[in-house]
C-alpha cells in the first residue's frame, strides 16, 4: 500500500478511535470521586441542591461524590475553576441563576462565558420570590394599595435585596420598570441580613425566594403581598400570583443548575445527566425540595440551553432599561 494510502486510511481510523475512546470514557464514569463545586459559601440554596445531589449520586454509583465551596465574585471565582478543569466528568458545577445568566447580562468583563464555557446539564430547580412589606411602616394589603402608598408624595421608600445583581434585585427592578414606580435600592451580603432590615423597619420592602421567607411570613414578620409563579404556591396559598394581583407578565423564577467543563463528549454527557436527573427525582430529595419551596425540574441539557439564552436575554434588557451597575 502506497504512503498516501496508508495517511488517508490512518486519517480515516482516527475519529473512530477518538470516538471509541470518548465512548469508553463515558462506560468508566465515575472512575474516581466526582466534586460538584458550588461557587458561594455553604448553607445557600446552590450548597443545599449539590449536597442533596451528591448523596443520591454517592448512593446510586457507588463513588464519592463531594461538594466543594468556591465562594467569591458573585460566583465567578468557581465558575472560572471549572471552565479550566478537564472534561472527563469528575469535575461539576451546581450554581444559581446569577452564575449561569444575570452575571452575564450585568457583568460586560465577566471572565467566562455560561453560554459557551460549560457544557449544561440540567434545570435542576425553581422557586419563585415573594414580595414582601414591612406590617408595621407599609399601610398596604394587596398590590393595587401598595402601588398608591409607593405613589404619594413625598414617600421615602426603599428595599432590601441579598446583593447587586441577584434575583431578588432583578426582579424589582423589574417590578419597578413595570409598573413605575421608584424606590432606593439598599444591598444587603444575603438574604438573611436583608430580611433581619426589613423586619426593623430600616428598608420597606423587598422580592426573596419563597421557601427562605415563609416562616417570617407565617410568624407575621411580614407581609406577602403577591408571588412571582404562574400559579399559587402549596406553601403559600392564601397569597396571590402577581397577575391574580393586576400586575401582568410577571412571572420570575430563581433557579439552581447543573453543568459540566466544556467540551464533554455527548456519550458521557448523557451518563452525567442521567445521573443527576435520577439523583434530583429520587422521592428523598423532591420532599426535601418541596419543604424549602423548590420544584424539581430535572430537564434535558437541550431544553436547559435554550432556558438560559431566554433568561439571559430578558435580564439583559431589564439591565439596560435600568441602567443597573454591578457592584
Amino acid at each position: 500500500m502506497k504512503r498516501r494510502t496508508l495517511l488517508r486510511a490512518g486519517s480515516l481510523a482516527m475519529p473512530a478511535l477518538m470516538l471509541g475512546r470518548a465512548a469508553g470514557a463515558a462506560e468508566d464514569w465515575p472512575s474516581k470521586p466526582v466534586t460538584i463545586t458550588v461557587p458561594f459559601a455553604p448553607g445557600g440554596s446552590s450548597d443545599i441542591v449539590g449536597r442533596a445531589v451528591a448523596q443520591r449520586m454517592t448512593e446510586a454509583l457507588g463513588k464519592a461524590v463531594v461538594v466543594e465551596n468556591r465562594p467569591g465574585a458573585a460566583g465567578e471565582i468557581g465558575a472560572r475553576a471549572l471552565v479550566r478543569s478537564a472534561p472527563d466528568g469528575h469535575a461539576l458545577m451546581a450554581a444559581p441563576i446569577s452564575t449561569f445568566a444575570i452575571n452575564k447580562a450585568l457583568r460586560p468583563n465577566l471572565g467566562y462565558d455560561p453560554v459557551n464555557d460549560f457544557t449544561n446539564l440540567t434545570l435542576a430547580v425553581t422557586t419563585p420570590n415573594v414580595l414582601v412589606v414591612n406590617p408595621k411602616q407599609v399601610a398596604a394589603n394587596d398590590l393595587p394599595s401598595l402601588l398608591s402608598w409607593l405613589r404619594r408624595a413625598g414617600a421615602q421608600e426603599s428595599y432590601s435585596t441579598s446583593g447587586v445583581g441577584s434575583s431578588d434585585h432583578l426582579t424589582m427592578e423589574l417590578f419597578k420598570q413595570l409598573t413605575g414606580t421608584q424606590m432606593a435600592h439598599i444591598p444587603y451580603a444575603g438574604g438573611a441580613p436583608a430580611t433581619t432590615d426589613l423586619i426593623a423597619g430600616n428598608v420597606q420592602m423587598s422580592f426573596q425566594n419563597l421557601g427562605f421567607i415563609t416562616p417570617f411570613i407565617r410568624d407575621r414578620q411580614v407581609k406577602p403581598i403577591l408571588v412571582t409563579s404562574e400559579q399559587r404556591h402549596p406553601l403559600l396559598p392564601e397569597v396571590p400570583t402577581a397577575q391574580e394581583a393586576g400586575l401582568k407578565d410577571f412571572v420570575v423564577y430563581s433557579w439552581q443548575a447543573f453543568a459540566g467543563p466544556p467540551k464533554m463528549s455527548p456519550a458521557l454527557v448523557g451518563r452525567v445527566h442521567a445521573a443527576i436527573a435520577a439523583a434530583l427525582k429520587h422521592p428523598a430529595t423532591v420532599e426535601q425540595m418541596d419543604r424549602i419551596g423548590f420544584s424539581v425540574v430535572a430537564n434535558t441539557p437541550e431544553q436547559f440551553q435554550d432556558f438560559q439564552r431566554a433568561e439571559i436575554a430578558r435580564w439583559t434588557d431589564v439591565v439596560k432599561r435600568g441602567n443597573i451597575q454591578a457592584a
